[in-house]
């Protein structure tokens, strides 16, 4: 038994390796999210669990070349892992007072506290493959052998390891039942190479904490206190919420749609709408409302003239729904959304009608905005990019080359409009796009959402003039009074920054600025630098 039990935990132990460190980034995604500076703690802080774990497995080994000790060890690390769900809900929790205080200490001091979760049972993890090295040569003139052979199988592991949970058990099971699956794997090997009847009670110890978690129903509440969640499910892509809240009286609700960290709302539908078909009620008053008048900064610009619009990172539907409520629901839109799993929660939830009788003419594609533009010949007179969901945003979705995909699916009097947000009155991320689609647009144009920490960043593809101007007489002339209403309220001026909320972009000197492309674009530090800011201002 001994060959076969060596075999068996160096490749259980590869597989659960790689398996725990993917799965920990979406344990930590509906709290922290996928930035850049997550996958870096995760990875990096992996390594040197690892690195332990290599250093002491050796040194052990060679003081105790037991199998039995090895078993041992799978053994706690299992029963480590099968911990690490319950472990970290109250820390997790504890995380979201960071987000709604901006505390820089308890962000970090939380992340690490789930981080550390995972030393113990990955420290583990790594003391396998070097005593089992140990345990397995028998002639230094085979060491090499040896040693080459159970290296690749751990290897082959963590390869299995890679692709197991994101492709198979997380969709499947859920991010707490794939920990569990690891640790039933770790404890049954450790059980079976001990050969000791007591510790097969691991197994049924790891099942019950199974058990346990089931029982506990959802992961987190959405951070407005006046929504409560009615669904969740882990896609490939996001952890996904969708909540509600009472929308005045008779009984309507307005629906938002959560993802990941939970700090923003992608998506709201007022059901209300459903009931009186009044353009009215499908406004929010966040950034959602202003994407359909961008089309105003040009002059004598009509809701004729309005005929097609593109939304890149379409989630729940609530642009496109307004967009065909204002100019008719025989127009032209195509919504591209690359997380299927939220297409379906639009059309469940959120009255998603495309492709129906209702909305003959609107059309979802589930894929990458960029992928879809390289492949479409079409042209719009709006395309939208509502993809940037902080803290980590698609850098591909940013640089000029993308900008100047976008110009290049634009009609005659086209406009793209980009949706980004800013904590408080800090415009770096603003700003920065504004240069980068200032080096392919002629003009380009900020309207700062008055009751959201939005700013909707317009690009023209052709001069327009005094835009400004030009809005201001489209809305004295629009016949739309719901229209008009929005326009108007795009105009009106911001207390909190000072700045009239529709203006030009001509803030910086674009002949020396540096436009994000393809080969330098580093909006994970940007947003990285934003949220540090933000912490550590509001704990001075």
């Amino acid at each position: 038994m001994g060959r076969r039990f060596l075999l068996a935990a160096v490749l259980i132990g590869g597989i659960c390796t790689l398996g725990i460190e993917l799965s920990s980034s979406r344990l930590l995604a509906p709290y922290f999210g996928t930035s850049q500076l997550i996958w870096a703690n995760v990875i990096g802080l992996t390594l040197i669990y690892l690195t332990a774990g290599y250093t002491l497995g050796g040194r052990l080994a060679d003081r105790r070349p037991d199998e039995r000790v090895l078993a041992t060890i799978m053994l706690l690390a299992g029963l480590f892992t099968a911990i690490i769900p319950l472990a970290s809900r109250p820390i997790l929790t504890w995380s979201t007072t960071a987000f709604t205080t901006l505390s820089a200490g308890v962000f970090f001091g939380s992340l690490f506290g789930v981080l550390v979760l995972f030393s113990v049972p990955v420290i583990l993890l790594g003391m396998v493959s070097p005593f089992a090295i140990r345990l397995s040569v028998h002639d230094l003139k085979t060491a090499g052998k040896t040693a080459g052979g159970l290296s690749a199988l751990s290897t082959l592991g963590s390869i299995i390891g890679t692709f197991l949970p994101v492709l198979l058990l997380i969709p499947w099971l859920g991010t707490n039942l794939t920990f569990y699956f690891f640790a039933l794997a770790l404890v049954i090997t450790g059980a079976f190479g001990m050969r000791r009847r007591l510790a097969l009670l691991a197994v049924p110890a790891v099942v019950a904490l199974a058990l346990l978690q089931l029982g506990i129903k959802g992961i987190r509440q959405p951070f407005d206190p006046r929504f409560t969640s009615i669904m969740e499910e882990e896609s490939f892509y996001n952890y996904i919420q969708v909540a509600e809240a009472p929308l005045g009286p008779g009984g309507s609700e307005q629906i938002g749609l959560i993802l990941n960290e939970g700090q923003a709302i992608h998506s709201i539908y007022n059901t209300r709408y459903g009931e009186t078909h009044q353009t009215a009620d499908l406004l929010t008053g966040g950034p959602w409302d202003f994407f359909n008048i961008a089309p105003y900064v040009y002059p004598t610009r009509s809701k004729a003239d309005v005929q097609s619009m593109l939304l890149i990172g379409s989630a729940g539907g609530t642009i496109p729904k307004q967009f065909l409520a204002f100019y008719g629901a025989d127009r032209r839109v195509d919504g591209v959304e690359i997380d299927p799993a939220i297409v379906n929660v639009g059309r469940k939830y959120f009255a998603m009608q495309d492709g129906t009788a209702a909305a003959p003419n609107y059309h979802i594609h589930e894929a990458d905005g960029r992928v879809y533009l390289n492949q479409s010949h079409d042209h719009y007179d709006i395309i939208g990019m509502d993809a940037y969901h902080q803290p980590y945003i698609p850098f591909h979705l940013t640089t000029k080359e993308f900008f100047s995909e976008v110009s290049d699916h634009l009609s005659p009097q086209g406009v793209a409009v980009v949706n980004a947000g800013k904590p408080g009155t800090d415009y770096r991320l603003v700003h920065t796009l504004a240069d980068t689609m200032k080096s392919v647009f002629p003009q380009v144009f900020i309207l700062d959402v008055p009751s959201f920490g939005n700013s909707i960043v317009i690009g023209v593809k052709q001069p327009v003039g005094d835009g400004v101007v030009n809005f201001h007489t489209n809305s004295l002339a629009m016949p739309d009074a719901v229209l008009q209403g929005v326009m108007r309220e795009a105009e009106a001026g911001d207390d909190r920054t000072g700045k009239l909320p529709l203006r030009e972009w001509t803030d910086s000197d674009v002949a020396n600025a540096r436009p994000f492309t393809d080969d330098w674009a580093p909006v994970e530090r940007v947003i990285d630098q934003i949220i540090v800011r933000a912490a550590t201002s509001m704990e001075q």
